[in-house]
């Protein structure tokens, strides 16, 4: 069962942390356009749109549907589904953007899988996550009891989610990182850098190999 109880009871109290954690939010943003290509994307667990409207998103897919409202009224077409089952043929897709949602899928392997079966030879995927190793990942993994949105979590570290992204048959492509800093200490944007192991907002862009 896709974990979206919390997204639907507690749908404000999630659009308030964008407003709360602005800068954050931007430098996440400003980490994902540095990888994102020209292809055409659709975000897979589109949630309200956050990031999708502003990057040029059109189409998403969400199993939420109040959070698919949001995303509605920021004209992105939201398309009811999950990352394990896919409503897109084989081969069809040319990039697909999965930001914060990997951490909640119920099997991130089959969800990665299923993007590979998507995307066209020479597509992308691209993942942005907290990285549990970093400041903020190993605070959230610290109140995750307490936390509505993270309590049923499955956070990664870089290394864990590039070894994935492989064995699923993958190429690593480009990693950036940014947020150097704990989220309370965050007051202005952040630089986007490459690599990881600083920045606790990691995203990694992966090709599928042409064959």
């Amino acid at each position: 069962m896709p974990k979206v109880e919390p997204f639907e009871k507690h749908r404000d109290r999630y659009e308030m942390w964008f407003e709360r954690n602005w800068h954050a939010y931007q430098s996440e943003l400003n980490a994902v356009k540095a990888v994102l290509p020209d292809n055409e994307c659709i975000e897979v667990g589109v949630g309200t749109g956050r990031f999708a409207a502003p990057l040029g998103i059109k189409v998403g897919v969400e199993p939420s549907r109040r959070m698919a409202e949001i995303a509605e009224k920021r004209g992105i077409k939201v398309i009811p589904g999950v990352a394990e089952d896919l409503p897109f043929e084989d081969n069809s897709v040319e990039c697909i953007l999965m930001v914060t949602t990997i951490c909640f899928v119920d099997d991130p392997e089959k969800a990665l899988k299923e993007i590979h079966r998507v995307l066209k030879p020479g597509g992308f995927v691209i993942i942005g996550f907290v990285d549990k190793e970093s400041p903020i990942g190993r605070e959230y993994e610290r109140k995750k009891d307490k936390s509505v949105f993270y309590k049923d979590a499955n956070f990664f570290s870089t290394e864990e989610l590039i070894k994935l992204l492989e064995r699923v048959g993958f190429k690593i492509d480009k990693v950036v990182q940014t947020l150097f800093h704990r989220l309370e200490e965050i007051k202005e944007i952040e630089p986007v850098k490459e690599g990881w192991g600083e920045g606790s907002f990691v995203v990694i862009r992966a090709i599928k190999e042409v064959r």
